[in-house]
């Protein structure tokens, strides 16, 4: 929703005083009674009786209410399968190993990202090739993916960064000329549409997250996405030793999980994936009111970019308006930060002023893993060498200034109130904390 000039004329009144910085009064005098405005996730009564009834009924490690909550979420999203974890880092893992990444295979990774995109293929003897991040989306750039392509590469992880669809077309033409896989880390971006279409149904498999600070919350845990039976199948033999008994129908991992002398099912990763039931009863509830809570958060954020339109030193970080993008839940909203507007005055400089006048800011991009030592030093199981390289055929570490991109963009970005609620007069005073700053 467009502001109106009312909207815009309290603003400029506000920034016409001098900054709080330098003893002015702030734009925002408010921001500490605001809690309301940023609390999630959104805990009702409905919540609470569902996980109530989990624990009443002593269930917590069963898996009859995840597989509704699997069911819903697959049709949720419109694909065929849906498998629940306990946190978004065991359902990435489990993508990484069900699509074959193996030792002394790569994946191609964004750096700017969440250690658990990358992280996990290290425990299955594969290594990472990081590759840019473009410098408006905040995305994998696909202009840097195939001159980071080996022969040894398997798969691509594309990660919606900060809720920002990345940009599918371009990177599914290199996957099939290529013939690798596509992995997708919906963990920034739940509900969020490339075009159109959800994110988290293009590649071959997506994983996410759905922790309790995540857009879509459920408490803690993780889900699996894919229309590939296969896949399905070898992501539930991974960690689901529970349910392989009954659910597989691939006979070599039927064979190997559950033979029909064996009374019980084993997981192939060694590792036990399944969701603890309190988290689903709490997610089955949630993705009822997701949608409406989401579209509430997207007016409300776009309300926000669109009062500070045109302030000097400041762009967005959202799709274009037409596009058919969108994103989604907005988690962990960011903006650009352009120096050159503002005199070259530090990001640094920017933020203290903003939070001074109550406009609550801050860093919010993740440190660059291609510069992180556990990607480049930790010897994690005693190879005697970088786990990084330690099944590598070459040495694929990146020194800095190699992904430049992802190295600037701490500088050139900052972080942006998460609002809940499209509260206009609220909002208006959060958005006239940046533009006096800009402005003044």
């Amino acid at each position: 929703m467009a502001p109106t000039l009312q909207d815009i004329s309290a603003i400029d009144e506000i920034i016409s005083q001098s900054l709080a910085i330098d003893g002015g009064p702030p734009a925002n005098p408010d921001a500490d009674r605001d809690a309301s405005l940023f609390h999630w996730p959104i805990v009702t009564a409905e919540d609470e009786q569902a996980v109530l009834a989990v624990l009443r009924a002593g269930t917590m490690s069963n898996n009859d209410i995840t597989k509704q909550f699997e069911a819903e979420f697959a049709a949720y999203l419109g694909v065929r399968h849906a498998l629940g974890y306990p946190n978004g880092t065991m359902a990435l893992q489990a993508a990484m190993w069900a699509i074959g990444l193996q030792r002394g295979d790569e994946l191609i990774c964004p750096s700017l990202t969440y250690w658990a995109s990358a992280l996990p293929a290290f425990a299955l003897g594969a290594t990472v090739v990081f590759a840019d991040n473009d410098p408006q989306t905040l995305c994998l750039d696909p202009a840097d993916i195939e001159r980071r392509i080996s022969r040894r590469t398997k798969a691509i992880m594309v990660v919606h960064y900060c809720g920002h669809p990345a940009d599918m077309d371009a990177i599914l033409a290199i996957a099939r000329q290529h013939k690798l896989k596509v992995i997708e880390d919906v963990s920034h971006a739940h509900g969020a549409r490339y075009r159109g279409r959800p994110v988290g149904t293009f590649g071959d498999v997506a994983a996410m997250s759905m922790m309790a600070g995540k857009s879509f919350p459920i408490g803690e845990g993780g889900m699996l996405v894919t229309d590939n039976r296969s896949i399905y199948e070898r992501s539930l033999a991974f960690s689901h030793y529970e349910r392989t008994k009954r659910e597989l129908t691939i006979g070599e991992l039927k064979d190997l999980c559950a033979p029909d002398d064996s009374p019980l099912g084993l997981a192939l990763g060694g590792v036990k994936g399944r969701m603890n039931q309190t988290c689903a009863a709490m997610g089955r509830v949630q993705l009822k009111h997701y949608p409406q809570r989401m579209a509430e958060i997207q007016r409300a954020m776009n309300r926000f970019w669109d009062l500070l339109a045109g302030t000097p030193g400041i762009r967005p970080h959202r799709t274009a308006i037409g596009s058919g993008s969108t994103m989604g839940g907005w988690y962990n909203p960011v903006g650009h930060y352009v120096p050159e507007e503002l005199g070259g005055l530090p990001v640094e400089n920017f933020i203290e002023a903003v939070n001074a006048e109550g406009g609550r800011t801050g860093r919010s991009v993740n440190y660059p893993l291609h510069l992180h030592p556990v990607f480049n030093e930790a010897d994690i199981y005693g190879d005697g060498k970088p786990t990084r390289i330690a099944f590598a055929n070459r040495d694929v570490r990146q020194p800095r200034g190699a992904l430049p991109h992802a190295e600037a963009v701490g500088n050139h970005t900052f972080g942006i109130p998460w609002f809940k609620h499209d509260w206009p007069e609220a909002i208006e005073r959060y958005a006239a904390a940046y533009r006096k700053v800009a402005r003044r």
